[in-house]
């Protein structure tokens, strides 16, 4: 593929670049200034223009100087270099304005492709998204607690299928990413089979290569969900935001100013890992409560013969009754938690994402707005359903491959070879 040319890797890497899949490196600039060369101002210039022309579809050439703040003559070189890349098209000329009607210009969807591959201890999603933002096709298989090999048997079995039929040109492939959870062979959950622990010592970057013949960067569920929320979800009007995913575990990402922070050690947002002291039993974390496999598991409890996501659609009386004790003691745990948060980092919002259906989500969107709203804090965030929420990690997943190559980043301007 043109988009990155080989010569251009080289360099890159002569210059100590970030590798690829090295999806954890920060992606805003460093305490210490770091200065910048005038290729790689080029080069985020380039992204910047068509992060502008990706937001706003049938911007014009002068509508991208003012917000970009970059002169006509580079917004002319650098719209044609990327009609040139196949990755923006005209779409014809603004009307009912004075003076000669201007270009005007939307990226090509099937400019760039990018897969996203989502590993869970509940389910696998692989699905490919297209460079407007838009699931060409996706695939996702309920599996508990799948082994390394299941997951290889699933991308081999799906791939191929998957690309065509969503009609995607390989050519066009930028990448793949690869969301899963961290700690994902230590941590344990309800029906947890033995020899799960082995997840601890694969590399899943290596184990897919021979099945993958592209970059592969991999990255914490909760993380990539957050960053598909600020790339394509809430973030223009949340630029701050706490995104809360409730999938087998508990899950948190955190963004400020629309980047990703990730904390000294690359373990923020953990949120279902804190203690729960609101709850009976002893030494219990919030995920405890505030999980799928927590949820089912009461379902189980309650006498529902092997209770999936679709009793939890269409509950009958009986499941509504353990839903609704299960929304009421999830407020609870995760109250004080998000008390912190408002109090701490006061976001704009906390938005609530993962696989509960939508009307769970909602549901418990608004008990912890209920429940914050008797306190009296300095500041509270909205609390609402996350834009991209089922297939977000996946999703999420798919957009480090576009981070990489295509859309902005402060972290591009850093000099090469800093850490």
């Amino acid at each position: 593929m043109t988009l990155k040319t080989a010569a251009q890797k080289n360099r890159a890497s002569k210059a100590g670049a970030k590798k690829p899949n090295d999806a954890r490196s920060p992606r805003t600039l460093s305490g210490t200034l770091s200065g910048t060369n005038l290729e790689r101002a080029g080069d985020y210039n380039l992204r910047t223009v068509l992060q502008a022309i990706r937001l706003q579809p049938d911007v014009t050439r002068i509508e991208i100087s003012q917000l970009t703040g970059l002169t006509a003559p580079t917004i002319a070189n650098i719209t044609h270099r990327l009609i040139e890349m196949g990755l923006v098209t005209v779409v014809g000329r603004r009307k009912g304005v004075r003076g000669h009607p201007a270009l005007m210009l939307r990226v090509v969807p099937e400019g760039a492709f990018s897969i996203g591959l989502n590993i869970d201890r509940d389910h696998l999603t692989i699905l490919i998204l297209d460079l407007e933002g838009v699931v060409r096709s996706r695939v996702s298989r309920e599996a508990a607690f799948a082994m390394p090999e299941e997951v290889i048997a699933f991308v081999r079995d799906e791939l191929d299928g998957v690309i065509t039929s969503g009609k995607v040109d390989r050519t066009r492939i930028l990448g793949v990413g690869v969301a899963i959870p961290d700690d994902l062979g230590r941590i344990s959950l309800a029906h947890r089979p033995p020899g799960y622990e082995r997840w601890s010592d694969i590399a899943i970057d290596k184990a897919l290569a021979d099945l993958m013949p592209w970059p592969i960067h991999c990255d914490n569920d909760a993380a990539a969900a957050a960053l598909g929320e600020a790339e394509y979800g809430t973030a223009f009007d949340n630029p701050s935001f706490f995104y809360l995913l409730i999938s087998a575990g508990l899950g948190g990402g955190l963004v400020i100013n629309r980047n990703y922070h990730r904390g000294a050690a690359s373990r923020s947002g953990e949120i279902g890992l804190m203690p729960d002291p609101t709850s009976t039993g002893p030494n219990m974390l919030v995920q405890d409560t505030v999980s799928m496999s927590a949820l089912l598991e009461r379902l189980e409890q309650a006498g529902l013969a092997s209770p999936s996501i679709t009793d939890l659609a269409a509950p009958c009386p009986e499941t509504e009754a353990v839903i609704r004790r299960w929304l009421e003691d999830s407020v609870r745990s995760l109250t004080l938690p998000l008390v912190s948060l408002s109090c701490l980092i006061d976001p704009h919002a906390i938005l609530i994402g993962g696989r509960l259906p939508e009307s769970l989500i909602a549901r418990l969107a608004a008990g912890l707005t209920e429940a914050l709203s008797r306190m009296a804090l300095p500041s509270t965030p909205r609390i609402m359903p996350a834009v991209i929420a089922q297939d977000a990690p996946a999703i999420g997943a798919a957009i480090l491959p576009f981070l990489d190559q295509l859309l902005p980043s402060d972290a591009i301007l850093m000099q090469a070879g800093r850490n």
